[in-house]
């Protein structure tokens, strides 16, 4: 009987470590950001209200948030940039459309430096750390600046959802759930366009022609080649600090157009899931826009089964 305590006692004590590691995902506010911890390493903060512009010579008019920056490989290493002094107006982890119709205007929510249209934070409406995970909820709303009163464009939420399963150890994993409203009875259309939506920046010691590593389902890894392509799933790495990290970006079966056209920069660490590439749509009142996105961030160069299992998991479901 004494055996059999014992040996439930370990076996609950097992269970009760393991649910902890699994629990020690969690989310806080700290000052202008939320910041996602796994383990007590840090995976990624969320820009909320404005931060300081970070260098002097930058316009103000590019000051703004509701981004992810910075994302970090497990190993602590900078997967993410900020402010790139080549294109002021990309943001680790930002979702602004480019080219658009509104109301016989064509504000742009990408080209900050336009001042025609911008994104902006409203709040912070929900965190939670439970035990297998932790996360947020979000708003922002698309401005159109060029009436002499701006006005609301879209109505966005973002939900983030950290984790890091067990079938993934080593790897940092968080969802990505943007769903965007019109604000008034006019619709915002989107004409066929190369970039807008989604987009990720990565490090800055990956720009250049030969710097960065890359890789999409297809098994493409020319960056000329791979922009325009159709990818259910897209690796961006390359070296910091003499070793490899990056992250994978997943699209979710779900998503419009799905599997969505990419934009990859030639010769800069920039990528978009860019659904418009295929035409045009429209945005309409009361017909929700939903993206959903899986991102993985890594320590070495991710293969593509180990990417395609990691998939296969996302597009099965919870």
């Amino acid at each position: 009987m004494r055996i059999i305590g014992w040996l439930g006692l370990l076996v609950g004590l097992s269970q009760f470590q393991s649910q902890s590691a699994a629990s020690d995902v969690t989310v806080q506010r700290e000052g202008k950001q939320l910041i996602v911890r796994a383990h007590g390493r840090e995976m990624f903060r969320y820009q909320a209200e404005p931060g300081e512009l970070p260098r002097e010579n930058i316009p103000l008019i590019y000051r703004r948030g509701g981004y992810l920056h910075p994302l970090y490989a497990p190993s602590g290493r900078l997967v993410t940039d900020d402010f790139p002094a080549n294109h002021l107006h990309h943001h680790g982890i930002w979702a602004p459309w480019t080219k658009t119709e509104f109301e016989g205007r064509a504000p742009d929510f990408w080209n900050m430096g336009d001042g025609k249209g911008r994104v902006e934070f409203v709040a912070v409406d929900r965190i939670w750390n439970e035990p297998a995970e932790a996360g947020f909820t979000v708003r922002h709303r698309f401005l159109d600046l060029m009436p002499a009163v701006p006005k609301t464009v879209l109505d966005e939420t973002w939900e983030v959802r950290a984790f890091v399963p067990a079938e993934a150890p080593g790897r940092f994993i968080f969802d990505w759930v943007s769903t965007q409203r019109c604000a008034s009875s006019a619709s915002l259309v989107l004409p066929e366009y190369h970039y807008g939506g989604l987009g990720v920046r990565g490090n800055w010691a990956w720009n250049g022609l030969t710097n960065g590593v890359f890789l999409t389902a297809n098994g493409d890894t020319d960056r000329i080649k791979i922009n325009g392509t159709r990818a259910k799933w897209f690796w961006m790495g390359g070296p910091v600090d003499g070793s490899t990290v990056g992250v994978a970006v997943l699209c979710h079966p779900a998503n419009f157009r799905f599997p969505q056209p990419m934009r990859l920069h030639p010769s800069e660490p920039f990528f978009c899931y860019a659904p418009q590439q295929l035409g045009r749509f429209e945005l309409k009142p009361g017909e929700p826009y939903v993206a959903r996105y899986r991102f993985v961030t890594a320590d070495g160069v991710l293969t593509a089964s180990e990417l395609d299992r990691l998939w296969d998991k996302y597009a099965a479901g919870p």
